[in-house]
């Protein structure tokens, strides 16, 4: 595809404000499926900003090179060299080896003026499920470009393939026997602001006959060489702790069973230490470094295109570092939510301090794309950018995140998760699923 049919399709985001958003699709499918009524109902009054009722457009040629981004980085982990290095300084823990690879990995980008640059990585990044849910629930839009990709777009499709990404880390454990229950685990589960999802996920896994529950690390013990939730014994626990190694008190029996090699963890300390440290972005654009491991050209040239250049705060110079920050981004190597984060204009003398005290990088900034909005009659531009949803390497769904401000917040009107609607060139839609023609032509 070549680069101005790209930006063609990409223009829809200025052009088109076309709200797709179905409510009453989405509202029936998630109510039919918590066999609540009132769930979707008490969701628009807690989560008023959870979802922005417009799609951002993506050329197929951007969706392949953020893919290609994600497969080089995932080679690199795979070297030793590389995981020597990033283990070196991490958390013991983090070298157990246990098998699995993490479910739902999140790469996330903003859509430069020359492709997607990776901005972080996040080892439980949540909301693909809801943005499953939500792809189903679009009308038509007004334009005639095409919306047409490789990914899965129906809801049993994408839910299938969630469900195998599960099954494969229980058995990439050595497992054989039949995954019979799931513990969905974080700290005071009902205050998250994602908790929606997680009864979408333990509805998700009952309908495959697996015993799923919502817990507190605390309210799992360990003993009699299981895990266990009250009386039931639990076979996985599909982590969305931010205690990323297990080091917290309450996090005890979950760190026992784990490193007894008693439950199947996803993700874990370790898919957390190779990929979601901030730190390792350096290590990844470090093209030195890369060639005296033996990677390839090619390969080296896609993570530098790919990846905006990441520098380890402590080891540059201060003042150096201090002249230039206006062109950089600071955030702390374990973070995690946007906390801590700084961009370099903005920054105090105290808060610099700060930063040269604890274990920082520095991101060179690449501005995030914008989208044109309607809200409440009123169109306005707001920014933007690309959530991958990955196992393996593979990208299984990509979502896009609205919002005003320094970083995703999930607070401004208009703004939240948005579908992505991946246009190729050809005339046929695939993933907008055109209600609203149906209709009419009934």
């Amino acid at each position: 595809m070549n680069t101005e049919a790209a930006h063609d399709i990409e223009r829809l985001n200025t052009d088109c404000a076309c709200v797709t958003l179905d409510i009453a699709v989405l509202r029936q499918a998630a109510e039919e499926v918590v066999n609540d009524p009132a769930f979707f109902r008490e969701l628009a009054k807690t989560h008023p900003y959870l979802l922005a009722a417009q799609p951002l457009f993506l050329s197929a040629a951007h969706a392949a090179q953020m893919q290609t981004i994600i497969r080089g980085i995932e080679r690199i982990a795979g070297l030793p060299y590389y995981q020597s290095a990033v283990l070196e300084h991490a958390p013991e823990i983090s070298r157990f080896q246990p098998g699995p690879v993490g479910v739902f990995m999140g790469y996330d980008f903003h859509l430069g003026a020359d492709g997607p640059k990776l901005i972080e990585i996040n080892t439980n990044a949540g909301g693909a499920l809801i943005n499953a849910y939500l792809l189903q629930a679009q009308r038509a839009c007004c334009s005639e470009t095409a919306i047409s990709a490789d990914m899965p777009c129906d809801l049993p499709t994408l839910v299938g393939r969630f469900m195998a990404s599960f099954e494969s880390e229980w058995s990439r454990q050595g497992r054989t026997s039949k995954l019979k229950s799931i513990a969905i685990v974080d700290q005071s589960p009902k205050e998250q602001y994602l908790y929606p999802e997680f009864i979408l996920f333990q509805k998700m896994f009952e309908a495959y006959g697996i015993a799923a529950f919502i817990s507190t690390p605390e309210a799992l013990s360990f003993r009699d060489g299981a895990l266990w939730h009250g009386e039931q014994r639990v076979d996985l626990v599909y982590n969305r702790l931010t205690d990323f190694n297990l080091s917290q008190p309450e996090s005890e029996a979950l760190r026992n069973a784990y490193r007894a090699g008693q439950v199947v963890l996803t993700p874990n300390p370790r898919a957390h230490a190779l990929f979601a440290n901030k730190s390792n972005l350096a290590v990844l654009t470090d093209e030195t470094l890369l060639r005296h491991w033996g990677v390839a050209e090619e390969l080296i040239a896609t993570l530098n295109n790919g990846i905006p250049r990441t520098e380890l705060v402590k080891l540059a110079d201060p003042n150096e570092l201090w002249g230039r920050r206006n062109k950089l981004f600071f955030k702390p190597s374990s973070g995690f939510g946007s906390k801590g984060a700084y961009r370099g204009e903005k920054l105090t003398r105290k808060v610099w301090n700060e930063i040269l005290m604890e274990d920082y990088v520095a991101q060179a900034i690449v501005p995030p794309s914008t989208r044109t909005i309607s809200v409440d009659g009123q169109i306005q531009s707001m920014k933007a950018d690309l959530r991958n949803y990955t196992y393996g390497g593979e990208v299984q769904l990509i979502a896009a995140r609205i919002y005003e401000g320094q970083t995703t917040n999930f607070r401004t009107p208009g703004g939240g998760f948005a579908p992505v609607f991946v246009g190729n060139g050809n005339q046929p839609r695939a993933c907008m699923v055109a209600r609203e023609l149906e209709r009419d032509s009934d």
